[in-house]
């Protein structure tokens, strides 16, 4: 089978198809034929090196398509089911095995190519509104990179919880998707000083919670964005890591919380895992969540999507079909 296989750290030329041995699968888990793949900022931090992985390595930490094979004492995926998963590597090849514990049924109405743009970055958007900090009808939350894939589904889980949504972006085609989206308010973080902003929309109030995925370039405005007793939930770091923070800095910004998830802590028991993705397939079946695809690219082609999405001037979802 075909499979991009990762040999040293680097810039994405470093990804390169070879011809490669079909896996097997073992006791637990089942061998599935990929039909689309998302394309997410950790497998650029495991290409670069920022997250040291075991080389060789196939990258690519979520997918969908159908079970091919099953290892033993796996019984509640048939051979033919359409499946999907998230936080586990080896998305990037024609047929990848996964352990059965990760492993999502994928329901009619919802396509591959839907679900490889939706669980990482859905699940995660699933974790943050519902469990990290559990949105609350008529508060109002921040979210950046708010045309983004997963600032987009953010967004939308907001509002399905009744949230105000104020959104940054960089553009004015990014504020009109975030808007279409849902976003009540837009910030261009290019042309105001994000936290002054938030504080005129908020009538100097602050928000309940900054969804932030970006770090280093937008923790401070953050920080400053926040109500007394508000949570920065820091998810990811696409502009590189935050500095060292001096815990008294949470106390002068109001006693603020100020917390580092992963998805990988969100999903450990398989009853939570399948409660987000089963939630997360039902609202896109009932058309109340749209996943948004940015750009589809040949399997040949993960390093120049990846550094498209490292270029930050994406929205939605990027995936290799």
């Amino acid at each position: 089978m075909r499979a991009i296989v990762l040999e040293e750290t680097g810039g994405p030329e470093v990804l390169r198809l070879s011809e490669v041995p079909d896996p097997v699968p073992g006791p637990g888990e089942v061998l599935i034929d990929v039909e689309a793949r998302g394309v997410n900022f950790i497998d650029i931090y495991q290409r670069s090196g920022q997250y040291s992985v075991p080389l060789p390595f196939v990258p690519g930490m979520e997918a969908a398509g159908t079970v091919a094979a099953v290892g033993e004492g796996v019984e509640d995926l048939p051979v033919g089911q359409r499946v999907g998963w998230a936080m586990a590597p080896g998305a990037y090849a024609d047929r990848a095995v996964v352990k059965a514990a990760l492993v999502v049924p994928v329901p009619e109405g919802v396509s591959s190519e839907q679900a490889a743009a939706l669980l990482l970055q859905g699940m995660t958007a699933h974790y943050l509104v519902n469990s990290v900090h559990p949105v609350a009808e008529g508060e109002t939350i921040l979210v950046h990179a708010a045309a983004g894939g997963t600032g987009l589904l953010i967004t939308r889980l907001a509002k399905e919880r009744g949230a105000r949504v104020i959104g940054t972006v960089s553009s004015e085609e990014k504020e009109r998707i975030s808007r279409a989206a849902g976003a009540d308010e837009v910030v261009r973080y290019t042309e105001v000083p994000v936290a002054e902003a938030v504080r005129d929309l908020t009538g100097g109030a602050g928000v309940a919670a900054v969804y932030d995925g970006v770090g280093s370039d937008t923790f401070d405005a953050s920080l400053a964005s926040l109500r007394p007793r508000g949570v920065l939930a820091l998810f990811g770091q696409s502009s590189g890591p935050v500095a060292p923070v001096d815990p008294q800095r949470l106390n002068a910004a109001g006693s603020v919380y100020l917390t580092r998830p992963s998805l990988a802590h969100f999903v450990a028991d398989r009853a939570e895992l399948l409660w987000r993705a089963e939630d997360l397939f039902s609202l896109v079946g009932k058309g109340r969540l749209d996943v948004r695809i940015g750009g589809r690219y040949p399997l040949a082609e993960a390093g120049a999507a990846q550094a498209e999405l490292a270029s930050r001037r994406t929205t939605g979802k990027l995936v290799l079909v």
